[in-house]
């Protein structure tokens, strides 16, 4: 059976989580909790899984996988459907730069540690965090919501669930956590509520999970 090393509010496995449901494959949930003694996923244990020492990792019997969108797409070559990808090549590209620009462009400057490193090195304060987190959210949000209203459908890109909706969800559930203003993004919540009334959606929730707090 899939192993997946997780923390319950980590939006990178929150991406895998959802697609491990939507596919509907069966999966052994191993939380690793980023936050006790120092950060579990730092142990020497761990990081000889994965040397990056974040989560998520994906362990199929002796093959470990980490990189959120690299296992996303493991899980589409093992359950190819339902796809998470359009048929047509230059579609298929566009979803994948659209999935980028969520989870390589606007999550990782807002994710836990460098929330850690504003507070510890650069002295910023739960009011300066709170800036930052809205600066660099609503500037993705912004060019997203445009992509949206050439692309979109009932989901990101037309009216089936891709790789898009797995990474705009777990960015909403962010936002959501750090009062980032969404009003000005009506595509953007109404595909993520949409979203988010579907079981896989549910399922993957962080507050779903068995680590939960």
């Amino acid at each position: 059976m899939l192993k997946l090393y997780t923390y319950w509010r980590s939006s990178a496995a929150y991406r895998v989580r959802i697609a491990l449901h939507h596919k509907g494959l069966e999966f052994e949930s191993v939380p690793v909790n980023l936050i006790k003694d120092g950060g579990q996923q730092r142990s020497d244990q761990y990081r000889q899984m994965n040397p990056a020492a974040l989560v998520p990792t994906l362990l199929d019997g002796d093959f470990a996988l980490n990189q959120s969108l690299a296992i996303i797409d493991y899980l589409e070559a093992l359950a190819p459907t339902p796809s998470l990808y359009p048929k047509n090549l230059q579609d298929k590209m566009l979803v994948k730069a659209m999935a980028m620009d969520i989870a390589c462009e606007v999550h990782p400057i807002n994710n836990l540690r460098v929330q850690q490193y504003l507070a510890r090195e650069l002295g910023a304060g739960q009011e300066a965090k709170q800036a930052w987190f809205k600066h660099w959210m609503s500037n993705g949000f912004e060019a997203l919501e445009r992509q949206l209203e050439k692309y979109s459908g009932q989901y990101c890109f037309g009216d089936d669930i891709t790789l898009v909706d797995l990474c705009l969800v777990p960015q909403i559930y962010n936002a959501n956590r750090f009062g980032v203003e969404l009003v000005d993004f009506p595509l953007i919540t109404d595909i993520v509520e949409r979203c988010n009334s579907l079981p896989a959606f549910i399922q993957a929730q962080p507050e779903q999970q068995p680590d939960a707090v």
